[in-house]
């Protein structure tokens, strides 16, 4: 593998990683101020019935957006899951497989703690993936009411153009190997072709009695091609930020923290009681 390729590999992988864990050492903090937010005596009301769990990007967190969905009235829970060690605040890199039974557990507890039959699902980024791949993959669809997946990569991405560029030059294993000895196997497992999107897209994903929503950037620099996000499948609802905020130029990892993306989502969690959007002008990274 050329020099460049494996070193384009490493830091496109770096920066996304470090991109979204920027914050993470304050998620703690801002969440234990946040009513509702992480507080496990949090029980669910008529108008909210379902706990939200939300899961997260590669390294990245919910400071933003558990807050916000809290203040609508939700009990809202987050965790990391797929660390490789405590000591690393970083999550997401472990296997696809083993972060999801992660994270089933997790909504078992959520459930447990809230006395809730179900919950609803906010995934970003893999956490988006996550989100769509459990209920499917693991059989817990019986567990979800509703997923609002933000740019998951449902049919694979090509990181920025790197995995085509390396299969146009016959390189593919040799990218493979970059991921994997970066430390994140998942991202392995999640590029086109990868073993966890070929379980997932086998076959409808869009799960009986469970309600999806997708919502993608058309400015996203790192889950390319946009369309890949999409489940194109009935009853499956899926929209660009643009498709409301034409001139929102929020990136991949913007979305958690753009006040417009929020109200998309909590939108397609009650849109009984949508609001409109206000249109700003969210994180374009």
């Amino acid at each position: 593998m050329s020099k460049v390729l494996r070193r384009a590999a490493v830091t496109l992988v770096a920066t996304a990683m470090l991109a979204t864990s920027a914050t993470a050492a304050t998620a703690a903090t801002q969440s234990s101020t946040a009513a509702g937010f992480d507080d496990w005596s949090c029980k669910p009301s008529a108008a909210h019935p379902e706990p939200l769990v939300l899961l997260h990007g590669l390294g990245g967190n919910y400071s933003y957006l558990g807050p916000y969905l809290a203040a609508k009235g939700y009990c809202a829970f987050t965790l990391t899951y797929g660390q490789v060690t405590p000591a690393i605040p970083v999550g997401g890199t472990v296997s696809v497989v083993q972060s999801a039974a992660e994270i089933e557990a997790f909504i078992d507890r959520v459930r447990t703690a809230t006395g809730a039959a179900k919950v609803s699902i906010v995934g970003h980024s893999e956490g988006g993936f996550q989100s769509i791949y459990g209920p499917k993959v693991r059989g817990y669809a019986g567990k979800v009411a509703s997923v609002v997946a933000l740019a998951p990569p449902t049919h694979g991405t090509t990181f920025a153009g790197l995995v085509s560029v390396g299969d146009y030059l016959g390189l593919r294993p040799q990218v493979d190997q970059v991921l994997r000895d970066f430390g994140c196997p998942a991202c392995d497992e999640i590029i086109v072709g990868g073993s966890e999107v070929q379980k997932l897209t086998a076959g409808p994903i869009a799960q009986p009695g469970v309600k999806y929503t997708v919502i993608a950037s058309r400015f996203d620099a790192l889950v390319t091609p946009h369309e890949t996000s999409f489940i194109r499948e009935p009853g499956v609802r899926n929209e660009f930020v643009q498709d409301s905020c034409p001139l929102d130029p929020v990136g991949h990892v913007g979305l958690a923290f753009d006040p417009s993306v929020a109200q998309l989502v909590a939108n397609a969690l009650d849109p009984a009681h949508a609001h409109p959007v206000i249109c700003g002008f969210g994180p374009p990274l």
